[in-house]
């Protein structure tokens, strides 16, 4: 017979992270099509206060 899991037992054995998560989004200007692409990418940092410091 099956052991019959709750949920609150599976979040028991996960950790929670102190990481932020944030979203970077950083233009550049193609000269072949003369147009603006945007790239984006999530990137994980300690805490808000590092962003001032972070080079794209």
């Amino acid at each position: 017979m099956a052991k019959k899991q709750t949920f609150t037992d599976k979040s028991k054995g996960k950790e929670k992270s102190d990481l932020v998560s944030i979203k970077c989004i950083v233009s550049t200007f193609d000269e072949d099509t003369q147009a603006w692409k945007f790239r984006e990418k999530m990137m994980r940092v300690k805490s808000a206060n590092d962003l001032a410091d972070m080079k794209f």
